[in-house]
């Protein structure tokens, strides 16, 4: 729960009285070989006082073709004593095209200047909470926007090679300048050891993950917060448009007036490559940084919300399965919130978590963080659980299949293949909500298909598959899949317009504060709501992508056979409920419907979801061994204090 401004572990820090006492307290900071292993960095080091200053580092790169190399805008907060004592501090850094178009955080800060072009107020708590404990910040302009030169090419070399490039500055590679078009130096070696963490929401975070994929040297952690890992999985689901419009539109959003007037070249490559056919291109290929996973040598602390419907949860997915194949040391926490930072989800243990994680992996603290659970996941609003690692290693894919029954459309879901059909008519009016609520009812538009009420819980954890044998009536058509926990619950509102939180008035206060930048930011609250069934996992295609990146027309009366990739989650199907598998066409609101208006007939014995269960099959086995006439108790249901620990299959407390 956040805590009272009253409070003074995180009230503002005031400069301590004398030069010789800042010296004794810096002691606290120098690495965890000397003076007795220190476990915590602690803000002994004035923020009123903090070196501001703006540096601008060479890219290499002419991305607004004006014969010159771009040199992106590097804004710098940072303690003044280190330097005089000879020291050399760690950096953590957010780079942002949204600094002067859009704003950061729940309350859209953007950076403000003094009359000398200086920074005043840096965007969230980072600076306001580190810089007193022995870090800069460095909040970075990609290029093409507020104060950095060239174009914003939306996940493409430039965003990345914008950051990259100051984290090149920062270890001594790369040149920087005191001016934008001067030809003064200026040196980071001086103040820094280059150590660098990398942290940021959204398209930030994704910069987060490109950089990571480079291998730069330097880059010892990232922290991307409800990032992308491939910018194709953010507009299409497999050929399936998730929006309607495309790069070029977020590239405007963001340009700087400067870039709009220069970077019209860029705009035409952004549009000619993300065609609206859904196919694969080099564009698409620039920009996915799960091929590139091997590179990655920093550590990852990877937070998303399992209901993200911005940026969805594949993208998570799949970047945590390709950094653990490649043996990443890494951490994640999953809430049940939409396009949320944890700041405004989990605030106390958040900073907490990631002032800890920040001492061991920039300082080098043998603080334990690296010994306790990979996984914090959110079961209910302010209820979380934990687990050793993730997914846990008793998860074991798991083949259910689809099973014909009584009514046409309603159906069974288990272990053994069945025969038989189903079919359905896309309906562009209805989606993933109304065919969970019509489950247990015959309609036009869906092939559902449920377990028992389960016996024991079932908890699913990972990536899952469907792979679908359909014959279309048209030469287009669409596809959903989604995997429903069907019983009532209370979850966050995920679909409410705080995407799971509620903004209060109250504040409370997360580091040191001047008159330009508070560090006391508005009290949330989980938003709940009452739900009769909750989709835990979702995935959409063309079918005409079914054999390659390039979709073909179809051919109606001819039968297809396509998998689609389902959004990595961590749930628990409590006994009582029952897990559904439900196939229709368009998902209302989440893509974009087919040119045709298909019916689509659905092979059962060819059709079946490679589920992630904790347990395995031998898992599903027990928990539909038998049935229960109506919901009972679960390991889930009574009270217990927000963010609390309490255990169901595979987690630990």
């Amino acid at each position: 729960m956040p805590l009272s401004v009253r409070r003074t572990r995180f009230m503002t820090w005031r400069p301590l009285a004398t030069a010789a006492v800042a010296a004794l307290m810096a002691a606290f900071l120098v690495p965890a070989a000397a003076h007795g292993a220190p476990r915590e960095s602690t803000p002994v080091y004035s923020y009123e006082n903090a070196i501001r200053e703006s540096v601008w580092v060479d890219t290499g790169l002419d991305g607004d073709d004006d014969g010159k190399h771009d040199r992106v805008a590097v804004d710098i907060v940072r303690p003044r004593e280190p330097a005089r004592q000879g020291r050399r501090i760690p950096v953590i850094m957010d780079a942002s095209p949204y600094y002067s178009c859009c704003g950061r955080g729940n309350e859209s800060q953007k950076k403000t200047y003094d009359a000398d072009g200086h920074v005043v107020r840096m965007p969230l708590f980072y600076d306001n909470y580190f810089v007193p404990r022995g870090y800069a910040f460095v909040g970075v302009d990609l290029a093409g926007t507020n104060r950095s030169d060239g174009c914003v090419d939306v996940g493409g070399r430039s965003d990345i090679r914008s950051a990259k490039a100051v984290i090149d500055w920062l270890n001594g590679r790369a040149r920087g300048y005191t001016t934008r078009t001067g030809t003064t130096t200026a040196r980071a070696t001086t103040w820094t050891d280059g150590r660098t963490g990398m942290i940021g929401k959204s398209w930030d975070g994704t910069i987060a993950n490109g950089v990571a994929a480079t291998g730069v040297e330097g880059l010892r952690t990232v922290v991307p917060i409800s990032a992308i890992s491939s910018w194709y999985d953010y507009y299409f689901a497999e050929g399936a448009p998730l929006y309607d419009s495309g790069p070029d539109w977020l590239s405007d959003y963001v340009d700087s007036p400067d870039a709009r007037a220069k970077c019209a070249a860029v705009q035409r490559k952004l549009v000619d490559g993300a065609p609206r056919t859904g196919d694969w291109t080099s564009l698409w290929t620039e920009r996915d940084y799960v091929k590139d996973a091997a590179k990655v040598r920093a550590s990852v602390f990877l937070v998303h919300g399992m209901q993200d419907l911005n940026v969805r949860a594949k993208n998570f997915g799949q970047w945590w399965d390709a950094l653990a194949r490649n043996g990443v040391e890494r951490k994640i926490w999953l809430s049940q919130t939409g396009h949320v930072d944890p700041f405004d989800f989990r605030r106390a243990a958040w900073v907490e978590t990631l002032h800890r994680w920040f001492d061991h992996e920039l300082l080098g603290y043998d603080n334990g963080i690296d010994r306790e659970p990979m996984a914090d996941v959110e079961r209910h609003p302010d209820r979380w659980t934990t687990s050793a690692v993730w997914p846990p290693r008793t998860t074991g894919a798991t083949t259910l299949r689809p099973g014909g029954g009584a009514q046409r459309g309603v159906g069974t879901l288990g272990l053994a293949r069945r025969s038989g059909t189903e079919t359905f008519t896309d309906d562009p009016g209805r989606g993933e909500t109304d065919w969970a609520a019509d489950i247990d009812r015959s309609t036009p538009d869906k092939a559902g298909f449920a377990t028992v009420p389960l016996t024991r819980d079932l908890r699913l954890s990972g990536s899952s598959k469907v792979t679908v044998t359909v014959t279309p009536t048209t030469p287009t058509a669409r596809l959903s899949a989604v995997l429903v926990d069907l019983g009532p619950d209370t979850v966050r509102d995920y679909a409410g317009p705080g995407e799971g939180i509620t903004t209060l008035t109250d504040r409370t206060c997360w580091g040191a504060s001047t008159a330009g930048d508070s560090s006391c930011y508005k009290v949330t609250e989980a938003a709940r709501t009452d739900v009769g069934s909750t989709v835990v996992s979702r995935g959409w295609a063309d079918l005409g992508h079914h054999a390659s990146g390039k979709g073909v027309a179809l051919t109606p009366g001819k039968v297809y056979t396509i998998t689609l990739d389902l959004a990595a989650t961590d749930h628990v199907v409590p006994k009582g409920h029952r897990l559904a598998l439900i196939v229709a066409g368009t998902d209302k609101d989440l893509i974009d419907p087919p040119v045709d208006t298909p019916t689509l007939t659905l092979d059962l014995s060819r059709t079946s979801a490679r589920v992630p269960l904790v347990g395995g099959a031998k898992a599903f086995e027990r928990a539909t061994a038998g049935s229960t006439a109506a919901p009972a108790t679960s390991v889930l249901d009574g009270v217990r204090a927000p963010g609390a620990a309490f255990r169901v299959p595979g987690e630990t407390r």
